[in-house]
C-alpha cells in the first residue's frame, strides 16, 4: 500500500510482516544490503554509523553497469524502531542539493510487525520525479525482501 501525504510532499510503503520487531530490526540493520535495493540491483553500505550526526554512504549497483553512490547523514537512530537519512548532507556537514528525507520504522502489530518507509521530498517536483521513478514498485519490493528475510 502507498500512501501520500501533500504537507510534506510525503510517500510511503508499509507491510505488515509476521515475524517479531527484535527479528525485523535486526534483518533491517544487520543485514541491511540483502534486502534495500529491489533485486537484480544490489547495494553496498560503505558506511553507516548508527548515531544521529553519522555518516551514511551506500553505493547501488544495476544489473546492466549502473552505479549510483548515495552519500548522506543519518538523521534519527533509536534502536530497535526507526532510524532516518538524507541526502541534503554529505561528508564534514557540507550541504547537498537535497532529494529526500528516508524514514524507515518499525512496531508490533496483531503478533508480528508493522513496517513503514517513507520518503519525504523539499518539493512536489521531487516527489513527483520519486514516483515516476518508480518508487512504489522500487520501495514496495525492498519491502517484501525484508519480509521475506525477517519470515526465515
Amino acid at each position: 500500500m502507498t500512501a501520500t501525504q501533500e504537507s510534506h510532499h510525503e510517500l510511503s510503503v508499509t507491510r505488515h510482516i509476521a515475524a517479531p520487531p527484535d527479528k525485523v530490526w535486526d534483518v533491517m540493520t544487520n543485514h541491511i544490503e540483502q534486502w534495500w535495493c529491489p533485486k537484480p540491483w544490489r547495494a553496498e553500505f560503505e558506511t553507516l554509523e548508527r548515531r544521529v550526526g553519522g555518516a551514511s554512504h551506500c553505493t547501488m549497483y544495476g544489473p546492466d553497469g549502473e552505479v549510483h553512490p548515495h552519500p548522506g547523514l543519518v538523521l534519527a537512530w533509536e534502536e530497535g524502531r526507526r532510524f532516518a537519512l538524507t541526502d541534503a548532507i554529505v561528508g564534514d556537514l557540507e550541504p547537498a542539493g537535497p532529494f529526500m528525507i528516508g524514514i524507515w520504522e518499525i512496531e508490533a502489530e496483531d503478533g508480528g510487525t508493522r513496517y513503514t518507509a517513507t520518503a519525504r521530498h523539499w518539493t512536489k517536483d521531487a516527489q513527483a520525479q520519486h514516483m515516476e521513478m518508480g518508487f512504489e514498485q522500487g520501495w514496495g519490493a525492498c519491502a517484501d525482501q525484508l519480509a521475506s528475510l525477517s519470515q526465515k
